[in-house]
């Protein structure tokens, strides 16, 4: 097949999502091109064959905001020109799933052309950014204009459908995990060794409760000799690095910005916290899994479908010190519970998110709409697709 993916480039779930399907989708022989304002992330230094093509947004003194939406709709109707694609899949809800309508409107109307779009939904996009009043009616109408609608979790469907008026079945297919590059060191030593790495993987939001970690961090230190990597980058950094210095832990604590290996980190970590007051899945928190490392989070959305509690890690109300510290503790005190916890991390994202497995789910589903015909275009031919599943 021939699929479009659109992303943000950054860091974030969405971007991570659609790199690791679409690395995921090359492998398997089909033709992938990404189409963003700058090559994804994760795409850097990947071996994988794939097409980028750059969206370019004019600068224009009338325009205040840079009309990112229009561009990025005239992008993929002209791709779309050059090359044929059977399915074009779209990452995060605002703007992308509204030019992705733009674009099948335009393709039919000239070309006759019926353009499937897959959109999927990753949290933020509709829990925070899209309820708000100035894009509410505009998300609501853009999703339900596409062919097919994912979430990356049961939580955020059921968050979806109870906050908009979409008339579209929702799917849910949870994000790929890549368990041969996300996987425990060999002669795995992290449980027997005395001092501890503990590991934070975040985008520094209010949301992500960075101060909670560090307090939490430094209950820990008075039980476990250990220390605090901080990987990323956001608006609550500085406030991050102002509570260091006020607890003392400046020596303890390191903050190592965006970093691309985040595999060898996590396989490096004795465990990861969390302390979110929402997520649409954690996929930070799964990657850690992959890596054998267990993990402490809070309740939150829909990390309870990621973690099993008191099995691969522990669970805890938001906001909650005291008990993530004593839940960390535990682990980290105790070889033969870290070694369990993380061997069945591993087990479980191996048979839920196992990037093969996702991948089977997405291919079924592009195909599912190939075969089926566009009412949206009801002159569009049928084109055969480049490969069959």
């Amino acid at each position: 097949m021939r699929i479009g993916i659109v992303c943000y480039p950054s860091v974030g779930g969405s971007g991570v999502v659609a790199s690791e399907l679409g690395k995921s989708l090359s492998r398997r022989g089909h033709r992938v091109h990404f189409i963003s304002y700058d090559v994804p992330r994760r795409l850097q230094g990947a071996t994988e064959q794939f097409h980028f093509h750059h969206v370019d947004v004019p600068l224009y003194p009338l325009f205040k905001f840079p009309p990112y939406t229009l561009a990025l709709a005239s992008s993929i109707y002209q791709i779309f020109q050059e090359t044929p694609l059977d399915v074009l899949h779209v990452h995060y809800a605002i703007p992308h799933c509204t030019s992705a309508f733009l674009a099948k409107q335009m393709l039919c109307k000239h070309h006759r052309v019926a353009l499937k779009v897959v959109a999927t939904l990753h949290g933020t996009d509709t829990e925070l950014v899209g309820q708000m009043p100035s894009y509410k009616p505009v998300v609501e109408f853009s999703i339900d204009s596409c062919n097919a609608v994912t979430a990356v979790s049961q939580y955020l469907k059921k968050a979806t459908l109870a906050e908009f008026d979409i008339k579209k079945d929702i799917q849910v297919i949870h994000n790929p995990i890549d368990t041969d590059y996300f996987c425990p060191p060999p002669h795995d030593p992290r449980p027997a060794r005395r001092n501890k790495t503990i590991v934070h993987i975040s985008n520094f939001r209010p949301v992500k409760r960075i101060e909670d970690i560090i307090k939490v961090f430094d209950l820990i230190t008075s039980a476990v000799p250990a220390r605090l990597v901080f990987v990323g980058e956001g608006p609550e950094r500085l406030k991050a690095e102002m509570l260091v210095d006020r607890l003392g832990l400046q020596d303890k604590v390191e903050f190592w910005g965006p970093r691309l290996g985040v595999g060898e980190i996590l396989q490096d970590s004795d465990l990861l916290i969390s302390a979110s007051e929402r997520e649409s899945f954690g996929m930070t928190i799964a990657e850690a899994m992959s890596c054998g490392t267990p993990v402490v989070a809070t309740r939150a959305g829909g990390v309870v479908e990621v973690v099993e509690d008191g099995v691969t890690g522990y669970l805890n109300p938001v906001g909650c010190i005291q008990s993530i510290a004593e839940a960390a503790v535990k682990i980290l005190t105790d070889p033969n519970l870290q070694r369990q916890m993380g061997a069945a991390g591993r087990e479980l994202v191996q048979r839920k998110f196992n990037v093969d497995l996702i991948t089977s789910q997405y291919e079924a589903l592009y195909q599912k709409l190939i075969d089926d015909p566009d009412a949206d275009c009801p002159q569009a031919q049928k084109r055969e697709t480049l490969y069959q599943i």
